[in-house]
């Protein structure tokens, strides 16, 4: 049962928020089971999943450095959370995005640097946490791209490439909430409203703080993706949550009723790739992000940012610097 909703006065177009859902579904389209198009370089699909390991958290494996040193051939595997922008299919069916693409930039660079032969196969998995135990749980050749934010307890959990991106973690409501003018007066602005914690993700310990630190009572849902977390803030049915800047961004864009409240932000952050703990991968990438300067300096990077979020949130984007 769903816990206790407000609902939204009447005068909520109904039309303009359903346009909106219908928007949410599409951009999800891309899944664990979307099958990628032709790539402009070479993939080859293995099965990357060991059967003989628990269903719930199936690890995987790829080609260790030592064992692509020794044969000049890798096979590595790129785990993702579908993310408009960054990890989506386009409208021709090809899986794209600027960290698909910075992956398969790497790829390149082995091959011209290195002088290996590299497939790289790409898994979904639309479940954050499945995603997150399982790059955790893999081993050789293995990279998560899920916008992962570093923090120290996770550096013990798993490896992390250099810093790729900085973020701002954004506080949201329904457009026809009034803005919050301060985090102590959460409890009686927002009250009735229900927070959403996405799982194994930094948003839900930062609406469980809010429930610890300002909003004893607040009740909360746990939702399955971004996508669902925005949709349920739009319907206008009671709910808030944090989402990262460029969800937030392209949904109003796309028309969402949404309402940003400055005093939560969380401007702290920075996203990394993942990978299995102890990888001898991780000085290799380490390598690659500084082959030309810091990745995240050069108009290569920043030319992916443009092509796939766009000039305005591109810009919005600072750069992250180790």
């Amino acid at each position: 049962m769903l816990p206790p909703r407000t609902r939204a006065p009447g005068h909520l177009s109904s039309l303009r928020t359903a346009s909106f859902l219908l928007l949410v579904l599409l951009l999800a389209g891309c899944g664990p089971e979307a099958a990628e198009g032709p790539r402009e370089e070479p993939t080859v699909a293995a099965d990357p999943l060991d059967s003989e390991t628990d269903a719930a958290i199936q690890p995987l494996r790829g080609s260790s450095l030592s064992q692509a040193r020794a044969t000049g051939e890798a096979h590595l595997v790129v785990h993702y959370v579908p993310s408009s922008g960054f990890a989506y299919t386009d409208a021709d069916g090809v899986l794209t995005g600027v960290t698909v693409e910075l992956m398969r930039s790497f790829a390149r660079w082995l091959e011209e640097t290195r002088g290996m032969q590299v497939e790289m196969s790409f898994v979904g998995e639309e479940r954050w946490a499945t995603f997150y135990e399982r790059v955790r749980a893999s081993e050789g050749g293995v990279f998560g791209i899920g916008n992962v934010t570093i923090t120290e307890p996770r550096r013990d959990e798993v490896d992390f490439s250099p810093p790729y991106m900085s973020n701002v973690a954004i506080l949201m409501t329904h457009e026809e909430v009034p803005e919050l003018t301060s985090m102590e007066a959460i409890g009686e602005a927002f009250e009735g409203l229900v927070g959403l914690t996405y799982p194994g993700t930094l948003h839900e310990t930062r609406i469980e703080a809010i429930r610890r630190e300002y909003f004893p009572e607040m009740e909360t849902l746990d939702v399955a993706s971004n996508d669902e977390l925005v949709g349920r803030v739009a319907s206008g049915e009671g709910y808030f949550g944090y989402v990262d800047i460029y969800n937030f961004w392209r949904a109003v864009e796309a028309g969402a009723p949404l309402r940003h409240h400055p005093v939560g932000d969380d401007a702290s952050e920075t996203f990394g790739v993942i990978l299995p703990r102890g990888s001898d991968w991780t000085p290799v990438l380490a390598d690659f992000f500084q082959t030309d300067g810091p990745l995240q300096e050069t108009e290569t990077f920043r030319s992916l940012l443009r092509e796939h979020l766009g000039e305005e949130l591109a810009g919005l984007l600072r750069p992250a610097f180790p």
